[in-house]
């Protein structure tokens, strides 16, 4: 017969085992899921690091683990911190279209495999620049001399070129596999922004190094989920006020865990969404924010910045809670080209690059990317020759019943199909607005017409559907403009 002391001490026993099992577990689901070492997805396989810069490589680790990076020569060795983060900057590298591995080792090893050295960007935006290389291939082409651009898909092999596909549901999270980066062909390259392809193919044949190209982008999506709360709340700008467009929305998932990529610019393509809400000098400032708080989250104050301004297309048709008029779309570019007075930023225009359909999305990318590279090739590479804009309006004199307009650069101006100039009108003192008969003498445009004996402002391309043949030699067309307008952004 077993006496109840016996009992009570064996059930004593029984729960103290329980209550240590019960502690070691604990212990064991205390310990941090990233107890070896992990890297973030934007660090893989295949991918391009920024020559010329210094390289961070970061990762998390179990805390205080020592971590070890080894690339090209260099060696550099860092402790995880208390939450578990490292980070190790390699210095700058010179551009190697040599394959070569970066190996990260403590607990565990990573080796990543055929990378190369050369140009990253990171490109962002709503539907025109997520537009796919698989779409790009259906345009039809217009009729102009040279090889098809639109044939990409079918001769794309560069190995020099290398993409990088934001998924908005998996770039938060590590891959064990360091899989994301691809060689820019096949079907990597069908899903992937045309515009970003287009820009690195121009960049990889003129400056002769590989290029990484980083795609960001949501179909649809306004300025506003781009950009923090933090960084709107900081703006003097809006601190204080709402902001709607669900701010940071995408910025979180899709832009955050890409940081501190070492990376040369940036390039975006957005705008429709915000031009459906009439939107002018608010947009302005809300891409302001939007430079300033991404560089700073890259830490370089002067990253470049190059963005594309809107295409024609008949926003007037637009029938909603908001009026759009056919001098909506003219307006929203104004408020795109006062960014330019932001240091490091440039501005493309696309006003022949109309859809032939009349749909909001031109066809034409390998256009949008070659002119974005003009951009980056005079502006930031400093590459000798490149003439990256079209005719941009500098001052107007009155003389007489004629206006004349003088531009900067892009000298000599030419009429695209060699017929008279297109889209100027003028104003008397009565403020109306006639269609104008305009003519080029060297770099200046003299303007006119009848009915108009004392012109007080010159407008041109100033409506939605405006494809103006004003052109600058090198075959860029001018930027629409209006001189009764005077209002400027404050850099």
């Amino acid at each position: 017969m077993i006496r109840a002391s016996s009992f009570d001490h064996r059930r004593s026993t029984a729960r103290r085992e329980v209550s240590r099992l019960y502690i070691v577990l604990a212990i064991l689901l205390s310990i941090p899921a990233h107890a070896t070492i992990t890297i973030p997805r934007i660090l893989g396989h295949d991918m391009v690091l920024q020559c010329d810069k210094p390289v961070p490589i970061w990762g998390t680790a179990a805390p205080g683990e020592a971590v070890t990076v080894q690339f090209a020569g260099q060696k550099f060795s860092t402790k995880a911190d208390a939450a578990g983060k490292w980070q190790v900057v390699l210095k700058p590298l010179k551009a190697s279209a040599a394959p070569a591995e970066l190996v990260i080792s403590g607990s565990n090893t990573i080796r990543l495999r055929n990378i190369l050295v050369g140009e990253v960007w990171v490109c962002s935006g709503q539907s025109n620049m997520e537009y796919t290389m698989r779409k790009n291939s259906k345009v039809t082409r217009p009729d102009l001399p040279g090889p098809n651009p639109v044939d990409e898909l079918n001769v794309a092999h560069n190995p020099a070129i290398r993409i990088f596909l934001v998924n908005r549901k998996t770039l938060p999270k590590p891959d064990t596999l360091h899989h994301d980066w691809a060689v820019a062909q096949d079907s990597a390259l069908r899903s992937f922004s045309a515009a970003a392809y287009f820009f690195a193919k121009e960049l990889n044949k003129r400056l002769n190094v590989p290029v990484g190209m980083v795609a960001t982008s949501v179909p649809g999506s306004r300025i506003e989920p781009w950009i923090s709360e933090a960084a709107f709340a900081q703006d003097p700008a809006f601190a204080g006020k709402k902001v709607d467009g669900d701010p940071g929305k995408f910025w979180e998932p899709m832009v955050k865990p890409l940081a501190p990529l070492a990376a040369r610019g940036f390039l975006w393509y957005q705008g429709e969404s915000n031009c459906f809400l009439a939107e002018t000098t608010t947009y302005t400032q809300k891409m302001r924010t939007l430079i300033n708080s991404w560089r700073a989250a890259w830490g370089d104050p002067k990253m470049p910045f190059y963005y594309v301004s809107l295409a024609p297309f008949k926003y007037s048709d637009t029938h909603d809670k908001v009026v759009l008029t056919r001098e909506t779309l003219p307006l929203f570019r104004e408020a795109q080209a006062a960014v330019l007075q932001v240091p490091h930023t440039g501005m493309i225009e696309t006003t022949d690059l109309a859809n032939t359909e009349g749909g909001i999305h031109p066809g034409f990318k390998w256009e949008i990317g070659r002119r974005l590279a003009l951009l980056a090739l005079a502006n930031t590479y400093k590459t000798p020759g490149v003439v990256a804009e079209g005719p941009v309006f500098r001052s107007l004199k009155v003389k007489g019943a004629v206006a004349t307009v003088s531009f900067a650069s892009a000298a000599p101006l030419i009429s695209k199909d060699g017929q008279a100039l297109t889209d100027f009108t003028i104003a008397g003192t009565d403020g109306v607005f006639v269609p104008a008969q305009a003519r080029i003498l060297g770099t200046q445009v003299l303007v006119s017409a009848l009915g108009v004996p004392h012109p007080t402002a010159v407008r041109f391309g100033w409506d939605e559907v405006a494809q103006p043949n004003l052109f600058s030699e090198a075959g860029l067309p001018a930027r629409p403009f209006r001189t009764d307008h005077t209002g400027r952004l404050t850099p």
